[in-house]
């Protein structure tokens, strides 16, 4: 298709993070933050609380579970959790993409724990979920962002568990429904799937992981921000509000709009039904289009968030690595350049490619929009 398509999407933003904001959004939804407000004060904190208890409430979360806003993100969650919580048992890591493989990293080379066990796969794959073993504790991502390859489910995960289920769920919170009593920890951030702005994350945790807290001590310095515990009891300061560093409230705020319209549209049911539509739309011009293909390999582990697809064109296939890069990159580049998308181009790690956003945020009359236009891309790449 060398035409160039009439229709544009109304909105061109498609990136894996920071997401779209919610249909509608405008800088007006953060008129009321409380800038130049201590966060410490009356309000401030009413408001922090405020994100907790609606994200408790869309979420699902069990009564008895635990939830803080901490710094530095998802990542920053993670850490908090593998620094405060890992050594007592061996542990076991997933690693299928590259935050999978950025944790298994900081288990064995920096927390330097030697019964460390990782099993991987490559992009487009699970690792033998079968094959895990539940005596240790596990890490591991929900839905790996990188590579469009979630966890069917949580019937892998056993109920009688001696590990704790250390769980990254950042592009999977608000988008897929997690089965709480099969995780011990999990993380996310405001900017994945209800597209908030970014530097927060978000960290809850069962009441296994709190036992855990309370009967364990890391040999290792704590620095400050992953503390958890005082004088060897649960601090449970950072879960009713009083975070461990400044946040904005700017982006608290945004936050709140982003919860807010969740709740407005029907909750995670609401939530997930617009993510799989999304996931729909695409589905259906991948299977009439014989030059795409999706990099997730089976269907049930298909994300539909962080959709990853790959070129299965003989002539695309027919380049070197360097080549089928380039050409990947041209596709992306073009689609910018017209702006009808941003930030689609693959993962730097993952194969050469693109990664479109279909969470809840998205439209699904963007993406029908946008598929002639990702034909045209292709087909311009391809006579150059």
């Amino acid at each position: 298709m060398t035409t160039t398509p009439g229709l544009r999407p109304k909105s061109p933003h498609f990136s894996s993070g920071p997401c779209a904001k919610r249909p509608g959004w405008s800088p007006k939804a953060l008129d009321a933050a409380l800038v130049g407000r201590s966060h410490r004060s009356k309000e401030g904190k009413a408001r922090l609380v405020e994100v907790i208890d609606r994200s408790r409430k869309v979420l699902g979360m069990p009564a008895d579970y635990r939830l803080a806003i901490v710094p530095a993100s998802d990542t920053g969650a993670v850490e908090m959790a593998l620094w405060s919580l890992l050594g007592p048992r061996p542990v076991e890591v997933l690693s299928w993409e590259s935050f999978g493989e950025g944790w298994a990293t900081d288990i064995a080379k920096q927390l330097k724990l030697k019964d460390a066990r990782i099993l991987d796969a490559p992009y487009g794959l699970l690792p033998d979920l079968k094959s895990v073993d539940w005596t240790h504790d596990v890490v591991f991502t929900w839905n790996g962002t990188t590579s469009g390859v979630k966890v069917p489910d949580g019937s892998w995960i056993p109920g009688d568990r001696q590990g704790l289920a250390i769980c990254d769920a950042t592009s999977a919170a608000f988008a897929m429904d997690l089965p709480w009593s099969k995780l011990d920890v999990v993380t996310w951030s405001w900017q994945k799937v209800l597209g908030g702005e970014a530097q927060h994350g978000m960290l809850a945790l069962s009441p296994r992981a709190i036992q855990r807290l309370e009967s364990y001590t890391p040999p290792w310095p704590m620095p400050k921000l992953f503390r958890m515990t005082k004088g060897g009891k649960f601090d449970e300061a950072p879960f009713k509000g009083d975070t461990i560093n400044t946040p904005s409230m700017l982006a608290v705020e945004d936050a709140l709009d982003g919860l807010r319209w969740a709740e407005r549209i029907g909750g995670l049911k609401g939530l997930i039904a617009r993510s799989q539509a999304n996931l729909k739309v695409l589905t259906g011009w991948v299977d009439r289009t014989d030059w795409v293909g999706f990099l997730a390999k089976d269907l049930a582990a298909r994300s539909s968030t962080s959709v990853c697809l790959s070129f299965v064109d003989p002539w695309f296939l027919g380049h070197g690595e360097e080549a089928q890069a380039a050409i990947a990159k041209k596709v992306a580049s073009a689609l910018e350049a017209e702006g009808v998308a941003y930030d689609i181009a693959s993962y730097r790690d993952a194969p050469p490619g693109l990664r479109i956003w279909c969470g809840a945020t998205v439209e699904a009359s963007d993406l029908e929009a946008l598929t002639p236009w990702l034909d045209w891309a292709y087909a311009r790449a391809k006579a150059a």
